[in-house]
Order: structure tokens, then C-alpha cells, then sequence
């Protein structure tokens, strides 16, 4: 199975064994990052630091003045890195290391963005705004981001590209100092606590047949359990179903498939127009619809007739991959198998060998390694293993 690992260009800028090592782990392929979020990582090999902080989400190499001018959504560029373009600088470490470069593209999830132009984001049935969340139902959202993804996956040298967040974004966020974890809420809350109701949304839940007050009211009356202390454990649609009611449900879904297909449609066409030919287009995915998040809820019927195949979240037990590989059986394209390696966070790299032996055998053609600058020493050790069995 040919398998890829993640990186971030400041696990290879300034440090000059970088992409020999990881050729060494005996990947094909690095998905490495050139439009992300946030963050704060460990760079635990290179020698010149421990620790990157990247303040907001930013585009890691030199965005195009003629596309974004006039424009008040643009890419903001990156300051915690020397140089005009780290990610060019290490994609060109990696292709001499033998390695194919594919681009990492984070779409919807933008805090900084979303603090500094608030009607960007999802606004919740209470009111609340959530600023790492853009509402992709807005047509200047929309447009930001069918650009962003043309101009960030089609960067020198790449072979292809992974789209993150190309669709619905909602409450789920690895927020700094996060402080949501007091109540639990099941999947189908979560979902609840992903609708949004900014103006754009409220006038799309109308015209899908449903009043936008009685359904943020309907969705308020369905969440008050969890806040009274006697949880939401509801999942899956069916669960959805039970907590807003199947009528009122269904008018959401309408509306937010609709919006979501139409993101993605226009996301793949704009990379497939400034790409060469055999540029690979692929989609962080789930197979149930309604979910939100970094893998975007997609239909599988409809996203492997626009893109090139998915990357699915496959770490965990076997249960887990079969929930988000079984959908995709017997449809055409790629089907990579995300797997975390990093033991100190949820990642198993012992058991990688077996993992994905499980995911081959429901389809899955290839791999995808999460993270290869993030894990330590022994796990990289145990992925090198796994994978010089796996063949």
C-alpha cells in the first residue's frame, strides 16, 4: 500500500536530515502543510527548536497580491518562520529525498479570520458566535475559500493535494485552554450545536420549508437535558431525528447538504483548473453527512464523482473503520486510511501493521500517517517497522 505521512514545513526548514528520515520510514508520499490552522507543536528532531507556535491560521508560502487585492477576506501570511516560503523551501527538501509532495489545505476553520470579520462565522440557536467556524453558507465565505484552495493546493512541485475542512465547520474545536467538556453531548447534540443561524442560514432553513425561530427554538428545547445534567447521548441521524424531530431534522439537512456539495463541487473545479494534468484531489472525510469538523461530512455517492477519492479517520478500534470505510465499498478511487502514530496522542503505532492490514481488507488502498514531526522517537521507530512488513 503506498502510504504518506503528515508534516508541517518547519519539521524540515532548518533541520537537514529531516527528509531523509522520513524517506527512511519507508513513506511515498508527505502531505505537507501549505494553508493551516493554528497551533502550538512539538518538533521534537530538529535542532534548532522544540516548540512551534503558530499564532493563527495562515498560508505557509507567498500568496498571490493580484488575487486577493481589494478583497477583505484574504489568506493572512505567516511570521513564525524565516524566509518568503517555507513550505517551497521544504518541498524541495523532500522531492531530493525521493519523496512525492503532496499540499495539506485547511479550508473552514480559520479563528483569526473569523475573530476579525465576526459575520464570517456560525452563529449557534442561542446566539453564539463561533470564530474558528466559517459559515460556508455565505457567498464572500464561499468565494474565499474555492480561491484559497486553488491558489494553496496548486503550489510548485505538488503532485496533488488533501482538502481539510471543505465543508461544514461547528461547536467540535481543539480550542486553547478548552473548557466545553463539563457536559456531554452526543453526536446527534453536537450536531444541534453546529447548526447555524446566521443570516444567510436562517433565510436557507426557510426556504427548505422550516421557520427559522421555531427551529432554533425547537433546537434550545432539545439541548436543555444536557444542560440540565442529564447528558444527550443520541448518535447518528436517527438520533438527530429523535431530539429536533424528523420533520424539522430532514429541512436542516436539505439546506446544509445542499450548500456543503456546492463547496465542494466549486473547491475541486478551481484546484482542477490551475492544476497540470494528473494532479491528485483528495477530501478529509467522513461518510455520515451531517457531521462536522476538520473530516467533513460528505455524501460518498456524490464526493467520489468530484474528487479523486477521501482520507478517512480511521485510528481506533476495528469498529471505528468500519463505520468509515464500509460506505465507501465498492466505489471508485482512492481510499486512504488516516492513522494516528502519535502514542501521546490517541495514536497506536504498535499496532499499525494490524490496523491497516484491517483497513485493506474493507477497501482502504493506501495510508496516511498523522504525524510524522510529531512523533516521538519510538514511535517513528515502530511506523518504520510496521511499514517495511506491510510491503
Amino acid at each position: 500500500m503506498k502510504a504518506g505521512a503528515f508534516l508541517y514545513p518547519w519539521d524540515v526548514v532548518g533541520d537537514p536530515a529531516a527528509a531523509d528520515r522520513i524517506a527512511g520510514l519507508g513513506v511515498q508520499q508527505v502531505t505537507l502543510a501549505a494553508a493551516y490552522h493554528s497551533t502550538r507543536a512539538l518538533t521534537p528532531r530538529h535542532p534548532a527548536h522544540r516548540v512551534v507556535t503558530a499564532e493563527h491560521a495562515a498560508v505557509l508560502y507567498p500568496s498571490d497580491p493580484d488575487r486577493w487585492a481589494g478583497r477583505a477576506l484574504a489568506p493572512y501570511r505567516q511570521s513564525w518562520m524565516a524566509g518568503e516560503d517555507p513550505y517551497g523551501e521544504a518541498a524541495e527538501a523532500l522531492a531530493a529525498a525521493g519523496l512525492e509532495v503532496h499540499s495539506w489545505v485547511v479550508l473552514a476553520h480559520n479563528s483569526r479570520l473569523g475573530a476579525e470579520h465576526p459575520d464570517t462565522s456560525v452563529v449557534n440557536a442561542y446566539g453564539d458566535r463561533y470564530p474558528w467556524a466559517l459559515c460556508i453558507a455565505r457567498p464572500d465565505v464561499r468565494a474565499y475559500l474555492v480561491d484559497l484552495a486553488a491558489e494553496a493546493a496548486v503550489r510548485p512541485g505538488a503532485r496533488g493535494t488533501e482538502l481539510e475542512s471543505c465543508g461544514w465547520y461547528g461547536f467540535a474545536h481543539l480550542h486553547a485552554h478548552d473548557k466545553a467538556g463539563g457536559v456531554p453531548l452526543g453526536d446527534a447534540a453536537q450536531y444541534l450545536m453546529s447548526l447555524c443561524f446566521c443570516t444567510e442560514c436562517r433565510q436557507g432553513y426557510g426556504e427548505a420549508g422550516a421557520d427559522p425561530g421555531e427551529l432554533a427554538a425547537a433546537v434550545r428545547r432539545a439541548l436543555e437535558p444536557a444542560w440540565s445534567g442529564s447528558g444527550s447521548t443520541e448518535s447518528g441521524w436517527d438520533g438527530v431525528g429523535k431530539l429536533l424531530g424528523p420533520g424539522l431534522a430532514d429541512a436542516t439537512w436539505r439546506r446544509r447538504g445542499r450548500v456543503a456539495r456546492t463547496v465542494q463541487e466549486s473547491a475541486v473545479a478551481a484546484v482542477r483548473v490551475e492544476a497540470p494534468p494528473g494532479f491528485q484531489v483528495l477530501l478529509h472525510a467522513d461518510p455520515a453527512p451531517y457531521r462536522t469538523g476538520a473530516n467533513v461530512g460528505v455524501d460518498p455517492d456524490h464526493i467520489v464523482a468530484v474528487a479523486d477519492g477521501v482520507v478517512l479517520p480511521c485510528t481506533g478500534p476495528d469498529a471505528v473503520r468500519e463505520a468509515v470505510l464500509g460506505p465507501f465499498a465498492g466505489r471508485t478511487g482512492v481510499l486512504a486510511a488516516n492513522f494516528g502514530v502519535v502514542g501521546g496522542m490517541g495514536g497506536s503505532p504498535a499496532t499499525l501493521e494490524r490496523d491497516a492490514a484491517h483497513a485493506a481488507s474493507l477497501g482502504a488502498d493506501q495510508l496516511r500517517l498523522y504525524h510524522a514531526g510529531l512523533a516521538s522517537g519510538p514511535d517513528l521507530a515502530a511506523v518504520a517497522g510496521a511499514l517495511s512488513r506491510i510491503g
